[in-house]
């Protein structure tokens, strides 16, 4: 299982298409890249969201614009540890913090977009 996360536009609720193809991966991801603002993120990591962002974990950042999200990420990624593994699924707090990296990408690049998941 994973969370399902991604920018939407503001006005039509449709995930952002950035102007460039990226490659940020996550549970599952689009071989060749995609330009969509979406991240699937295992739930392994679940635990460790929920020691740096709160009860609500990842969800935190749910109804936020993609600017109100980046203190709340970057806080969460300088309380991480970095001890990332080559292993996606294993839950350490580096490879938490990966993929919390992954949507800072997104939330800088489209600062006007709303979170969304699950």
């Amino acid at each position: 299982m994973s969370y399902d996360i991604a920018l939407h536009e503001p006005v039509t609720g449709d995930v952002i298409e950035l102007d460039d193809t990226h490659h940020i991966k996550g549970s599952n991801y689009v071989i060749g890249g995609t330009r969509d603002a979406w991240l699937s993120v295992t739930y392994n990591y679940s635990k460790h969201f929920r020691k740096v962002m709160g009860d609500d974990g990842i969800r935190t950042i749910y109804s936020m614009t993609g600017a109100e999200s980046i203190p709340v990420i970057e806080d969460a990624i300088s309380q991480l540890g970095d001890d990332a593994t080559d292993d996606y699924w294993e839950s350490t707090e580096g490879n938490a913090k990966k993929a919390l990296k992954g949507l800072l990408v997104f939330a800088k690049l489209r600062p006007d977009g709303v979170w969304d998941g699950d």
